[in-house]
C-alpha cells in the first residue's frame, strides 16, 4: 500500500494525536543542564552568605568568657616535634614559666636534629618535662601517632588510683605560645567547668604579623607581599575562623585544631575505649577527627575566643599553599564519617547541616572552580550562554558584589579589635586584601581533591621561618 499522501487521509485519532497538549505547550520551560549551570552559583552563594551570616552574628554578639579555678584540675602539655631545634627550647621554657604547675610531655618523632638534646638539657633537674622519644619504622608516620604515644607515656606515669576527671591535655605546637590566661578562662563554666564538656579550642593567631622582615634574605617587594600573607592569616584566623566557631558553638558541632586544642582525659580514654586510640594515626586532620569523634561520643566541645595560642604565619607562598592542600584534603577525608553523623543522637539538626557543609567546602570549591572554567569557555564561544550572561550583567554585578562585600566586612573587624592604631582605611583595603587570599582555596581544593583521588597521603613537616634554606630535606613536601 502507498503511503498516505496527505493530512486528508488521516484517521481523526491521529488528527487529535497531532494537536498540542495544554498540558506539554511549546512555551512550557524545560529544565536543562544550562538552566542547572545558571543556578548552581546563586545556591552555593546563598550557602555561603548564610553561613557568612551567622559567623559575623555570632562574632559581634559574644559574651565575655568567665574565669575558672585552674587550680581544679591537672595539666599536661602534649608538643609533638619533628626536627625542631630551632623552637623547642622557647615554647617548652614559656609553658613551664607560665604554668609551673603543669606537665610538658614532648613527643621527639625521631628528629634528625637536635630536638631531643634539647629537650633532655630542658629536663634535667626539672620533673615537669618529659620527653617521649619515638624510633623509625614506627615514627614519622604522623602526627596522630606521636600524640598517641604521649597519651601512652601519660598512661604510665598516672598512678591507678590517679583522679583522670581532673586532667586535661593541651596541645600544643612546637612553635606555639599559649597565652598566660588560657588555663583560666578554658577552667570556666564556658569550658571544663560544665562536666559534660570534653573539649575546648582557643583562638589561633599569627605570632609574627608584625615583623617588618619575614623574608630577611629577599628585597622590599617580596617582604611586603610576605607580611601581607602573614596579616592575613592573622585575620582569618582572629574573626572569620572564630566567627565560624562561635557559629558551631551555637550548632554544637565545633571543631578542635591541632595547636591549642584542649581535652579532657576521660574524653581520650572513651574515645580510645572505641577507636582504639585517641588520634586517627592515618588522618591529615587527626585534631578535627577527634573532635567529631568526642561528639559522636556524647561530649561537648567549646571554642573560647577570649583567649588565644599564637604560631608562626607562614610568609612564603609554597609553603603556605601546601599546608592548606594537606588541609583540604584531610577535610575530604572526613566525609567518611558522614553517616555516623547523620545518625547520631549527639548531633542536632542544625549540627549535622553545619558538619556537612563543612565537609563539602572543597568539593563544592572544586565544583565552582569547574563550573567557572565551563561557563566562561560558553560566554567565549558564543550562543545562548553567552546570550544569558551578556542579558543579565545587572543580577551579575549584584552576584560579583555579594561574594566580595562578606570579606571585605570583616576588615573593620579585625583593625577595631586587633589593630586599633591602624587607619580604618586600612581596614577595609585588609578586608578587600581578605577577598582576594582567599580564591587560594580554589587552588588547594583542586589539588587536595586530585591527591585523594591519586592516593597520595603522606606528607613531610612544614619548614619553621628560621630553619636554614636550601639543607637538602623535604620541606611542605610528599614524605
Amino acid at each position: 500500500m502507498p503511503p498516505l499522501a496527505g493530512r486528508a487521509q488521516e484517521s481523526p485519532l491521529a488528527e487529535q494525536a497531532q494537536e498540542p497538549s495544554p498540558h506539554n505547550t511549546p512555551e512550557d520551560p524545560v529544565l536543562t543542564p544550562h538552566h542547572l549551570l545558571y543556578a548552581l552559583p546563586f545556591f552555593l552563594l546563598a550557602c555561603f552568605l548564610l553561613y557568612w551570616a551567622g559567623a559575623r552574628h555570632a562574632y559581634t554578639r559574644r559574651k565575655p568568657t568567665p574565669d575558672g579555678d585552674p587550680a581544679a584540675f591537672d595539666w599536661h602539655f602534649f608538643v609533638p616535634c619533628r626536627d625542631e631545634e630551632t623552637v623547642i627550647g622557647a615554647t617548652v621554657t614559656q609553658l613551664r614559666t607560665d604554668f609551673p604547675a603543669a606537665h610538658v610531655w614532648v613527643v621527639d618523632d625521631d628528629s634528625d636534629d637536635t630536638t631531643a638534646a634539647v629537650v633532655t638539657a630542658l629536663a634535667d633537674g626539672d620533673g615537669h618535662v618529659h620527653l617521649v622519644s619515638r624510633r623509625r619504622p614506627d615514627a614519622r608516620i604522623g602526627k596522630g601517632a606521636a600524640l598517641n604515644s604521649a597519651y601512652a607515656a601519660l598512661n604510665d606515669f598516672l598512678p591507678a588510683a590517679a583522679d583522670r576527671s581532673r586532667a586535661v591535655v593541651c596541645v600544643v605546637d612546637a612553635d606555639g605560645r599559649l597565652a598566660p590566661d588560657a588555663l583560666a578562662r578554658v577552667s570556666g563554666d564556658t569550658g571544663f567547668g560544665d562536666p559534660e564538656t570534653g573539649g575546648v579550642q582557643v583562638s589561633v593567631r599569627m605570632r609574627n604579623v608584625t615583623e617588618r622582615r619575614p623574608l630577611p634574605e629577599r628585597g622590599r617587594v617580596a617582604n611586603a607581599v610576605a607580611r601581607l600573607l602573614v596579616r592575613m592569616q592573622d585575620m582569618e584566623f582572629a574573626v572569620s575562623n572564630a566567627g565560624m566557631q562561635l557559629l558551631r558553638g551555637r550548632t554544637g558541632s565545633v571543631g578542635l585544631g591541632g595547636n591549642g586544642q584542649f581535652t579532657r582525659l576521660t574524653a581520650l580514654d572513651r574515645i580510645a575505649a572505641a577507636e582504639r586510640r585517641p588520634w586517627q594515626r592515618d588522618a591529615l586532620l587527626e585534631d578535627y577527627e577527634l573532635g567529631l569523634h568526642m561528639i559522636l561520643g556524647g561530649y561537648r566541645v567549646a571554642h573560647i575566643a577570649d583567649t588565644h595560642v599564637s604560631q608562626e604565619g607562614l610568609p612564603r607562598a609554597r609553603r603556605f599553599l601546601t599546608q592548606r592542600t594537606r588541609w583540604a584534603q584531610g577535610n575530604l577525608q572526613c566525609v567518611r564519617y558522614a553517616p555516623r553523623i547523620v545518625g547520631s543522637r549527639h548531633y542536632s539538626g542544625r549540627g549535622v547541616l553545619e558538619t556537612l557543609y563543612t565537609f563539602m567546602q572543597p568539593l563544592a570549591h572544586v565544583a565552582t572552580l569547574v563550573l567557572s572554567v565551563i561557563l566562561l569557555g560558553a560566554v567565549i564561544a558564543g550562543g545562548s550562554m553567552r546570550d544569558a550572561f551578556l542579558g543579565n550583567w545587572p543580577l551579575i554585578l549584584v552576584l560579583c558584589a555579594l561574594s566580595v562585600l562578606p570579606f571585605v566586612a570583616w576588615g573593620p573587624l579585625y583593625r577595631r579589635d586587633f589593630a586599633p592604631d591602624r587607619s580604618r582605611l586600612t581596614g577595609l583595603l585588609w578586608g578587600l586584601a581578605l577577598w582576594l587570599y582567599a580564591y587560594h582555596v580554589f587552588i588547594v581544593s583542586a589539588r587536595g581533591f586530585l591527591r585523594l583521588l591519586r592516593g597520595r597521603n603522606g606528607w613531610a613537616k612544614t619548614r619553621r621561618n628560621a630553619e636554614a634554606v636550601g639543607t637538602g630535606q623535604p620541606v611542605a613536601t610528599e614524605a
